[in-house]
């Protein structure tokens, strides 16, 4: 009775999730992109919230996938940044938050979310490793794609061409697949009622923009 119990906390949760996407869809749309696209970080936030109390992460084999992809991806997208390896040259802008040596923070964390998110969705209907490792890697370069023609226009991040390099989507599709083996070989598994909804919410919201600003 005044506690809120586990199943109020999965819905709450996963309300504030759709809340935060859904407003700032309509915000978005009605003039207020800078307003909404500065409260990114706390949107990135919110999602790893839910991430440790309902996937949860607190688990010690969801913990150590967790912060070695956070870890790794921050890393791998700090070379990026600084030496243009991987994807191209790109920067990022000031939207995702604290940034060290141009690398925002929750840019890793971002990576081990994804990761562990569609990973239990592909686990959740396919057989196979190979099977689950590359339709995960697949649902994230998805949602590259559709990020990057909306990363600019939120000054998430730019690439210094006009274009996206195909290296960069090869990079993310290659680095998806080793990360997803790290999630296979510590046996990490979460809620797959989250997931779904973290991965089906950032879909709708970033295909949303990605066809408005086409």
């Amino acid at each position: 009775m005044g506690i809120i119990n586990k199943l109020d906390r999965k819905t709450i949760l996963i309300s504030l999730i759709w809340l935060f996407h859904i407003s700032a869809i309509i915000g978005i749309s009605l003039g207020y992109q800078d307003w909404f696209a500065q409260k990114t970080w706390l949107n990135l936030i919110i999602l790893n919230l839910s991430l440790f109390l309902i996937f949860p992460i607190y688990q010690p084999k969801n913990a150590l996938a967790y912060m070695s992809i956070a870890a790794l991806g921050f890393l791998v997208e700090l070379l990026g940044v600084n030496y243009g390896w991987f994807f191209g040259d790109y920067q990022y802008g000031d939207n995702l938050g604290l940034k060290i040596a141009g690398t925002p923070l929750l840019i890793g964390l971002n990576w081990a979310m994804l990761v562990l998110v569609t990973g239990q969705i592909a686990r959740s209907f396919l057989p196979k490793k190979w099977m689950q490792v590359s339709f995960a890697s697949g649902l994230m370069l998805l949602l590259d794609m559709l990020m990057e023609k909306v990363a600019p226009v939120f000054d998430f991040w730019a690439f210094e061409s006009e274009n996206v390099p195909l290296s960069n989507f090869i990079a993310w599709f290659v680095f998806a697949l080793i990360f997803q083996l790290i999630v296979h070989a510590l046996n990490s598994k979460g809620n797959i009622r989250v997931s779904y909804h973290i991965y089906i919410v950032q879909f709708l919201f970033f295909s949303y923009f990605y066809g408005f600003y086409l």
